[in-house]
């Protein structure tokens, strides 16, 4: 005998071990079950019960098995056993189909607590969140049926199979997405139904791809919420906007159905053009007045009076008046128009310095009282500080001291700065300091005194 010969009878030999799966060729069938060969020194029996069609079987057909049992039984025949082989096999194409991210297919054939057992060779779990991508609401309806599965995760020391189904379902829909995203070109107009309608826009299904259409995009004009203008289910002609294929992202726009108000903007309202408007929003800094459909504008509360002390735009204006405006400014290219009310009417600071020079005296009315002093209106708009270190020559902490708001007083103007529209008025200027009067009295007595003695 040769040394290759004996190098594959030793490896055949090899074969040869309780445990090992192998193949084998049937050569009889009896009531007992099916013979096989293997080429080993005594054929191997399979019983009848591990085929589940044991009819189909037939003389010549190759099988794989595991050899039970090396000692030939009563009849001289070893024991095989096809079912050990069937899930080693299995197991074998379970692996191969993990490490490839393949999908397999199973039977549902057990509803189980938190999902279902699937036959995919072996009894693997299928967990109830990963049936469907939509909520499982009739497990019974899936009992039975054979679908495709991704495996995601395997344990073969612990026979423990986990499949999804909503994850290959998922990977369909993104596909199915994609292709649709492909045929969408930016700049065409395509119609839509409204699939659902948030804060901030609408979501708008598009033959079979959802796009976003921003607040924003909805109206030229503004609009406090995308209900005045879109109900679900509704049917709209959008612009597509944007069409990013790598995030599978698509923008529309609504508005551009009509033409963009802000275009030739200045040559319909050109600074220092007057115009009329709404007032449609008011914030602590100013009012937005609305001069047309999709313009409008800042009217600051610097803006609205040539008074210099107005805390809120609410005290001159109210929501929903209608008021004559002058253009101050445009911003075109950022969609900003601003406006001023208090230019309409002559600046009464302007003329001011040479009505109230310093020095000038006068009767005015307590309008309001801080801290650090009080205001006096001067004239209609036109209010002086009457600092509290002028109010007295006593010092005081507060000028409710000696003030009350509502009461007339003489009070003399010590400054007038009509750039920062600011008047400094004083009050105990009209009388004499104290010192003074002591003074005064002390010098008279002297001269008394000197009189007599001469």
């Amino acid at each position: 005998m040769n040394k290759e010969l004996t190098k594959i009878l030793d490896k055949k030999l090899k074969e040869f071990r309780e445990g090992n799966l192998i193949k084998g060729k049937v050569v009889r069938i009896d009531k007992d079950g099916v013979v096989i060969d293997v080429g080993y020194k005594s054929e191997g029996r399979i019983p009848n019960s591990e085929f589940k069609n044991p009819k189909r079987v037939k003389i010549g057909d190759e099988i794989d098995v595991v050899i039970e049992s090396l000692e030939p039984n009563d009849n001289g025949l070893l024991l095989f056993s096809k079912e050990r082989a069937d899930l080693s096999l299995n197991w074998h194409r379970i692996e191969k189909t993990y490490e490839t991210d393949s999908p397999i297919e199973g039977k549902i054939v057990q509803i189980v607590k938190g999902g279902f057992k699937v036959d995919i060779g072996v009894l693997a779990f299928l967990p109830g969140s990963q049936t469907d991508t939509k909520p499982l609401t009739e497990p019974k309806e899936f009992l039975g049926k054979n679908y495709q599965f991704k495996i995601l995760k395997i344990d073969r020391p612990k026979k423990n199979v986990v499949l999804s189904r909503r994850s290959l379902l998922e990977e369909e829909e993104r596909k199915e997405h994609l292709s649709a995203l492909l045929k969408l070109k930016e700049g065409e107009w395509i119609k839509g139904k409204v699939k659902n309608i948030v804060d901030y826009g609408a979501f708008v299904e598009v033959d079979g791809v959802s796009g976003f259409l921003h607040i924003n995009e909805m109206s030229w004009g503004r609009i406090s919420h995308p209900s005045q203008l879109l109900r679900v289910g509704e049917e709209i002609e959008v612009l597509v906007l944007t069409v990013d294929r790598e995030k599978g992202e698509v923008s529309f726009g609504l508005k551009q159905k009509t033409p963009n108000p802000w275009e030739k903007i200045e040559e319909r309202y050109p600074v220092g053009s007057k115009v009329r408007g709404k007032v449609v929003n008011i914030t602590e800094y100013g009012a937005f007045v609305k001069i047309e459909e999709g313009v409008e504008g800042l009217l600051h509360i610097s803006e609205l009076s040539w008074i210099g002390h107005i805390k809120h735009p609410s005290e001159i204006i109210a929501m929903g008046d209608e008021l004559e405006l002058l253009v101050i400014g445009i911003e075109k290219e950022h969609q900003k128009i601003s406006f001023s009310l208090k230019r309409l009417e002559p600046n009464p600071w302007e003329k001011i310095k040479e009505k109230y020079p310093s020095g000038t005296k006068f009767k005015g009315k307590v309008v309001s009282l801080t801290n650090y002093g009080a205001f006096v209106e001067i004239e209609k708009g036109i209010d002086g500080l009457l600092h509290i270190s002028n109010i007295s020559w006593d010092k005081i902490k507060h000028p409710s001291e000696v003030l009350k708001k509502g009461e007339k007083v003489d009070v003399v103007v010590l400054s007038v700065d009509p750039e920062k529209k600011k008047i400094a008025l004083g009050m105990k200027q009209l009388k004499e300091k104290p010192e003074d009067k002591g003074r005064c009295a002390t010098s008279k007595e002297h001269e008394i005194a000197s009189g007599a003695s001469q």
